[in-house]
């Protein structure tokens, strides 16, 4: 038997966003699952979560935007991300996000978005399917 290594997902909330409820009951539902998961806390700006995923080494990134920040936040911190050589970590998120906004956020680089109903072994089943790890 062969152990596969373990994901690495680094959970975020961008921005002034001041509710995590949502983001600690996914980064528990992924922890559930076996996934290694770092929690970074509130209001870390794009600059803190690309930082912290490259010092982490994680093989994705779930963001979770409330504040309606996502247009802004999101692609800046796939651009940060990008530019430290973090081309191979797969970014998805959720939130309060209009279903018209989710296609430019898709074409920016965010792999899947998770509105509010989606469950957390919806998501849990995505991520197994989805990440893979970087090294």
């Amino acid at each position: 038997m062969t152990d596969a290594p373990r994901l690495r997902i680094l959970v975020a909330k961008p921005g002034l966003d001041g509710h995590d409820r949502g983001a600690k009951i996914i980064a528990r539902a992924l922890r559930d699952a076996g996934i290694e998961v770092i929690y970074t806390g509130l209001h870390q700006t794009p600059e803190m979560i690309a930082e912290a995923a490259i010092q982490e080494d994680v093989d994705a990134i779930g963001l979770s935007i409330l504040s309606g920040a996502h247009n802004t936040l999101f692609p800046a911190v796939i651009e940060l991300i990008r530019e430290k050589g973090g081309d191979d970590i797969t970014i998805f998120g959720g939130g309060i996000i209009p279903e018209e906004d989710i296609p430019a956020l898709k074409q920016a680089g965010v792999r899947e978005i998770f509105t509010p109903g989606a469950t957390t072994d919806r998501i849990v089943a995505w991520v197994r399917e989805n990440v893979r790890p970087r090294s």
